[in-house]
């Protein structure tokens, strides 16, 4: 059984508020407390950063369905068509057409910021009790969660070091240290000087952090390992991506074996996972993260189906015409609604044994993509090792692949085939997990959408076309805009070009 921590926002909200530095802002109510009254005891420091945890699930980081991170990735990418029956949300988003000015395509800056001064708030003042080991393992906690947040940040609102000869070079982020409602910072002269402070948080969390957290909902020293060998591999520094990810490899060795795949999505099991938000299905938590993909309406309305194309991708590996592939059932559900059948997402619509729909955890990084991040380093490196790159791949294919009465023969591809073989299955495995478009923007390609309609079959007659069926590489909308009621209260940003 999971264990579900419940936090309270300690009455520390108005401390939290990013660029309000009206006066009037400036005074406590007098039944919230400060700083100085809240950070006296070990445990309350682990109440507050439990806090930033759950702001993870603040709209719209991962909660709700206009502009949540569960689905821009995908949505802004080839893996989803829209289904014109559904509410139409996020179409801004599919259709490429945002603006400093459409806060609905998603609300990852503010809710990210917001995440990162829950983290600052606690960095700021470990001054207030003495520094024992489990201090030095919530300095550790907070700096990885301000490292994940930033990063996020950054792969969205600049470009991603490797997309393109001038990336590094380009404009970063506002990388903030310090919690103050009052700061006005300006963005890194380089995404360089950006990746090196988000690498350097997750480098002393690696020193801090406790090896075993209680709960897979707390960071640890495996997971801060998994998310340096991703982030190294979107700086492009595959040789230190190897080094970490087969770090964290060898403390979590399993990819989620296949015969609790499906269980892994309906919270009946942890198999596989580094680091999850976790999301009780009581009243003081209850977020409905899968709402941006479908509801419950006379039938499954979604606001996406798989797209077709990707659809036939499933089910046979490469090697292996007979085999067939667990992550069908687990992500994918055929079923009408109306009288048209579509291919539904059903990662997050429910879990096992629960009638309260869209209420799941959100799995922020899983082994199986470590995996693929080093096997790709292995590509890339000053020292190829397509030997290790192909092993690596096969062991995730083992638990994808095959039945008990044929079962997966590995691969053997080498070469352009093999580092193919290793983007094809990035895809398959992390689809509607908010990575496609980044993928493709970090390996500088165009987004080129199918000529399939949104049913079942790939009929229908809203297949894209146009300005919706290709973004070429390079395009500027590869960067987010800054919104612009940031720049309103913080003149100091500059405008991504373009907007």
């Amino acid at each position: 059984m999971k264990r579900i921590i419940n936090i309270s926002l300690l009455s520390l909200a108005s401390l939290f508020l990013l660029q309000c530095s009206d006066e009037r802002f400036d005074i406590l109510p007098n039944n919230q407390d400060s700083p100085e009254t809240i950070f006296t005891t070990e445990a309350n420091y682990r109440l507050v950063l439990d806090g930033a945890y759950d702001a993870f699930k603040s709209p719209t980081y991962y909660n709700g369905d206009t502009g949540s991170s569960i689905i821009l990735g995908d949505v802004l990418a080839d893996n989803l068509i829209l289904n014109t029956q559904g509410r139409q949300t996020n179409k801004a988003a599919y259709e490429w057409s945002y603006t400093p000015q459409t806060g609905a395509v998603t609300a990852l800056y503010s809710s990210a910021y917001y995440v990162i001064s829950r983290a600052n708030i606690v960095l700021d003042n470990l001054n207030k009790v003495p520094y024992t080991d489990n201090m030095k393992n919530v300095e550790g906690e907070a700096k990885a969660i301000r490292a994940i947040a930033h990063f996020d940040l950054a792969r969205a609102y600049a470009k991603i070091p490797t997309q393109s000869a001038d990336a590094a070079s380009s404009l970063g982020i506002a990388y903030v240290e310090h919690f103050d409602p009052a700061i006005k910072p300006s963005r890194d002269a380089s995404v360089t000087a950006t990746y090196d402070k988000i690498i350097a948080d997750l480098q002393d969390a690696l020193t801090k952090i406790n090896a075993n957290n209680a709960t897979i909902g707390r960071l640890n020293k495996t997971s801060v390992l998994g998310f340096l060998s991703r982030v190294y591999l979107y700086k492009g520094d595959y040789d230190k991506a190897i080094q970490y990810g087969e770090q964290c490899i060898s403390a979590s060795p399993s990819v989620g074996a296949k015969d609790s795949f499906v269980n892994l999505w309906r919270d009946a099991s942890d198999d596989g996972e580094l680091f999850t938000i976790l999301n009780s299905n009581s009243s003081n938590d209850n977020i409905t993260v899968g709402l941006a993909y479908n509801q419950n309406s006379s039938g499954i309305r979604s606001e996406y189906n798989v797209n077709y194309d990707l659809f036939l991708k499933y089910g046979v590996a490469n090697s292996n015409t007979a085999s067939t592939d667990i992550r069908n059932s687990a992500y994918i559900l055929a079923a009408n609604f109306g009288t048209t059948p579509y291919n539904h997402v059903v990662k997050y619509r429910s879990r096992a044994g629960s009638t309260v729909g869209q209420v799941v955890d959100v799995k922020f990084l899983r082994s199986a993509e470590v995996y693929l991040n080093v096997a790709e380093a292995y590509m890339k490196s000053t020292a190829p090792n397509p030997t290790r790159a192909l092993q690596l791949l096969n062991k995730l294919r083992v638990d994808r692949y095959g039945t008990a009465t044929a079962p997966y023969i590995p691969g053997t591809e080498t070469g352009a085939a093999l580092l193919n073989a290793i983007y094809n299955e990035r895809r398959l495995e992390l689809a509607f997990e908010n990575d496609r478009f980044w993928t493709i923007k970090r390996l500088g390609q165009s987004v080129v959408r199918s000529d399939y309609g949104s049913a079942a079959n790939g009929g229908g007659t809203d297949a894209p076309t146009g300005a919706l069926k290709t973004l070429p590489a390079g395009n500027f909308r590869f960067v987010l805009p800054i919104p612009q009621d940031a720049i309103n209260l913080n003149p100091n940003l500059v405008q991504n070009p373009g907007y």
